[in-house]
């Protein structure tokens, strides 16, 4: 069985190259129940690591996983916790004191004398052994001590035995072989050897006697050494003594040097200082006096104020220590940068101001320019006034905020009511034109009318024709006036809406500063700072405060256009349709020529909320078109012929096709005249509850709606058609059996009876010989339906289509023959069965296929 030392070495430690010293089995003193395992390991890696491993059984209980891990290296103590009685317990101090309790005493002391050991070879002793047996640590000495001597008598045991060498042993074995004859003569070999070894020790008494005196003389050298040495130590003595006063002066002036760098470096700190503040709190006198004044008159004066101001902004967004405002000079400065600003900040705002209501009460010279023509309100002269004054708003922004948002609230409220007059007085204009040029065509239209039934009896029936169509003509002048007028009128606010939008932005910083650089180029503003400090200051995108300052400008934009659009739909019938593509057209242009950048984003708003009216106003028409054609009552006549809602219908399509014939954009009809389309024909299809004729009324119909289609190819409505078709070709058919019915109707009940008989079981060929239908009774039946009488059911038959077809849809030909091929059906039908069951029996009906055929011929003309 695998011991637990080997599978631990084997499992986990071995994969991450380690190697387990010594292993103790232990519990917290507190948890008894949860037994862990300490393992001491090293590391294969160079230099070596040693660590305190703990290990824990898995939840599944079988094998071990570590749960912590030590640096021996971090280790400062180990306490044995008693050195009288035997205790399994210790504590380990690392950051914190570890308490356990080993399994057993023995675990115990090998895992304590394995950690003295470690301490001992490769801790240097740092750790703290205390409580510790005194069998436990002299166990380790008396192993060290074992080793240390050893290792110190292996050079006594060398020297009593010392080895003989390779090179000795070769020469005692020539000497051996070169005397191997004398071997046998042991006596004379021994003598021999003898003699050679006394030799050998003469020789090294000689050398020894020699090299005695050579270490004699060596002795002499390293005296006469010596005494050199002390000569030349007592010599340095001297020089010490000598420069001792002298180190001192040397000291003295190294510290006198280091005082003088010290306040040199000072003294530098201190320029630097100064310069600092005479440069970055240093403003001109031509800049306090421009504060001072705040002279905006001209624009050179102006730049003058720019100028200054951005000097003074440069000197109160100075960085200044702490240190620097205790200074009595700096503090004044401050306080007089301070007081410039304000004098300043207050100067401006009221000149600001006054500007703002000088232009919201100068509204005179922008009313009578539109005076007699539609023109938006021109407001390009009083931006073009402002825009000098951006710098200045820039700084009075990061300035003072407040004061900055309550200066964008009084330019609102001033041109508001500037822009409601001109509103106002634009919208009147364009009623004005609207109506002046219905009315003034409506009077030509009649006068010369009248002029011409005065000036000639001849053309009296020419003017009753023109009477009739002076409504319509009228009514298509006023629909194109509208649109012309209606496009107008918002292709020129939207420049205006425009221009105002992009002035608030660049003028109040809620944009990007790109826009400033050119206009200040043009108007020849060539400092550079202006430009630069304000870009700083403006940020991009459109915020709320865009959004509310046009809004209380533009205040009654949206509603006036609201009631002029209101009035357009109201024109004609049809006006809402025109309505609806002029603004969509209107929303498409400007997208299409103009520049992202340009595009206004108020009058997008308001041109949306104006299409979300139109379309309103065109459901509003769809759907009170739609009840009138569910409301709408069949004509108290006999030929009813095309109801009066689908003429409504075609002039609605047609003019609509009409209007949206350019448009990108027909989403809305469509669905319209799908639900149009639904309408007509639930109504047409109620007519089947009519008493008399709903099959021919029903067809004529829908044979009109799919003409009407068919012309008008609307791609929408081709599914429509088909089905328009299908059902005028469903009700003809049942119009042709309703009224022909069976016009040989006793011989079809004869044939009836056969077809029964031949039901039954009777062959074809047996039937003659049943007695009631046998040959004679065929005969006497066709007896009673001769040519003549035939041609006058035909002739009955065709005075009845005239009475119920109305003359517009002109269907009698197509009626006609429908009935023709009904009725030869019939008749083939019926000689195909005598023919079948009487076979050579020589009856037939006594007319034939080309009588039938005279007869639907001849009758036509006779009522022609």
């Amino acid at each position: 069985m695998t011991s637990p030392w080997s599978l631990l070495q084997r499992e986990i430690f071995t994969p991450q190259e380690e190697k387990l010293l010594e292993m103790v089995h232990v519990w917290k003193s507190s948890r008894r129940k949860k037994i862990s395992i300490l393992c001491i390991i090293v590391s294969a890696f160079r230099p070596k690591q040693l660590f305190l491993v703990k290990l824990k059984k898995t939840d599944r209980g079988e094998m071990y996983k570590q749960a912590e891990r030590w640096s021996l290296q971090d280790l400062k103590a180990v306490d044995g916790k008693d050195v009288i009685q035997v205790t399994p317990e210790f504590d380990l101090k690392f950051d914190k004191v570890y308490k356990w309790t080993a399994s057993s005493y023995s675990q115990k002391r090998a895992f304590i004398s394995c950690l003295w050991k470690l301490n001992q070879r490769h801790l240097s002793s740092r750790v703290l052994f205390v409580n510790i047996f005194a069998c436990i640590l002299e166990d380790c000495l008396i192993l060290q001590e074992v080793g240390k001597r050893g290792l110190a008598a292996v050079p006594a045991e060398e020297d009593e035995y010392q080895e003989v060498t390779p090179k000795e042993s070769a020469d005692m074995l020539k000497q051996m072989e070169k005397y191997e004859s004398l071997v046998a003569n042991a006596a004379v070999f021994a003598e021999r050897l003898i003699k050679d070894l006394q030799v050998l020790d003469e020789e090294n008494l000689q050398t020894m006697i020699s090299s005695e005196e050579q270490v004699m003389l060596l002795m002499g050298f390293v005296e006469e050494a010596l005494e050199e040495v002390f000569r030349v130590e007592r010599s340095l003595d001297v020089h010490v003594s000598m420069l001792g006063s002298m180190k001192q002066q040397m000291d003295h002036i190294q510290k006198g040097n280091s005082l003088l760098q010290l306040i040199d470096c000072n003294r530098q700190k201190l320029m630097h200082e100064v310069h600092f503040l005479t440069d970055k709190l240093d403003l001109s006198d031509e800049n306090c006096q421009a504060l001072h004044t705040c002279d905006c008159s001209s624009p050179e004066a102006l730049r003058t104020c720019i100028t200054a101001v951005d000097a003074l902004h440069s000197c109160m967004s100075t960085q200044l220590k702490p240190g620097h405002r205790k200074l009595q000079a700096v503090a004044e400065q401050l306080i007089k940068f301070e007081s410039l600003r304000q004098n300043f900040e207050k100067n401006f705002v009221s000149h600001i101001t006054n500007i703002f209501q000088q232009q919201g009460t100068d509204q005179g010279s922008a009313l009578v320019h539109q005076a007699g023509r539609l023109t938006s309100p021109k407001h390009t002269s009083y931006h073009q006034e402002l825009l000098p004054y951006i710098p200045l708003m820039a700084w009075l922004k990061s300035s003072n905020a407040v004061i900055f948002n309550d200066l964008s609230k009084v330019y609102v409220q001033n041109l508001s009511k500037l822009y409601e007059k001109e509103i106002k007085a634009f919208f009147e204009v364009a009623k004005l034109l609207l109506g002046k040029s219905k009315e003034g065509r409506r009077f030509s239209l009649h006068e010369g009318l009248d002029r011409l039934s005065s000036s000639t009896t001849s053309l009296n029936k020419h003017y009753i024709r023109l009477s009739e169509n002076t409504d319509e003509q009228l009514n298509e002048l006023d629909q194109r006036n509208t649109v012309k007028v209606l496009e107008q009128v918002l292709m020129e606010l939207e420049p205006m809406c425009r221009k105002e939008e992009s002035f608030i932005n660049s003028f109040f910083l809620l944009t990007d500063f790109r826009w400033l650089e050119d206009q200040q180029s043009k108007l020849s503003l060539k400092s550079d700072t202006d430009v630069s400090f304000a870009a700083k200051e403006a940020p991009n995108g459109l915020g709320d405060m865009a959004a509310f300052s046009l809004n209380e400008i533009f205040n009654c934009l949206e509603p006036e256009l609201k009631i002029f659009v209101n009035i357009c739909n109201k024109v004609s019938q049809f006006s809402c349709i025109q309505v609806l593509v002029t603004v969509n057209n209107c929303i498409l242009k400007v997208q299409n020529y103009s520049e992202p950048s340009s595009l206004s984003t108020f009058f997008d708003c308001i041109i949306s909320n104006i299409l979300l009216l139109a379309k309103n106003s065109f459901s509003k028409y769809v759907f009170s078109l739609c009840k009138e054609i569910e409301e709408a009552k069949v004509p108290g006549k006999k030929k009813i012929g095309i109801l009066p809602f689908i003429n409504r219908f075609k002039d609605f399509v047609a003019f609509s096709e009409e209007v949206f014939r350019n448009a990108e954009q027909r989403r809305d009809l469509d669905k319209a005249l799908g639900k149009l389309m639904d309408t007509v024909f639930n109504s047409i299809n109620s007519l089947s509850t009519l008493k008399v004729n709903a099959n021919m009324v029903i067809m004529e119909n829908f044979h009109h709606i799919y003409c009407f289609l068919s012309e008008m190819k609307i791609h929408s409505l081709e599914s429509k058609r088909k089905e328009a078709k299908q059902r005028y070709s469903e009700h003809l058919d049942k119009y042709v059996i309703k009224h022909l019915g069976q016009p040989l109707q006793k011989l079809n009940s004869f044939l009836d009876g056969i077809k029964a008989c031949i039901a039954q079981g009777v062959k074809e060929e047996d039937v003659s010989f049943q007695m009631a239908y046998s040959k004679q009774e065929l005969r006497k039946v066709i007896e009673k339906y001769p040519g003549k009488e035939v041609k006058k059911s035909v002739e009955t038959l065709y005075g009845k289509i005239l009475k119920h077809l109305s003359p517009e849809e002109n269907l009698l030909p197509v009626v006609w023959h429908a009935m023709q091929q009904e009725f030869l059906h019939q008749y083939k039908e019926i000689e195909d069965m005598i023919r079948r069951c009487y076979p050579g029996s020589g009856v037939a009906i006594e007319f034939t296929v080309q009588d039938v055929l005279n007869y639907f011929i001849t009758i036509t003309p006779s009522y022609q």
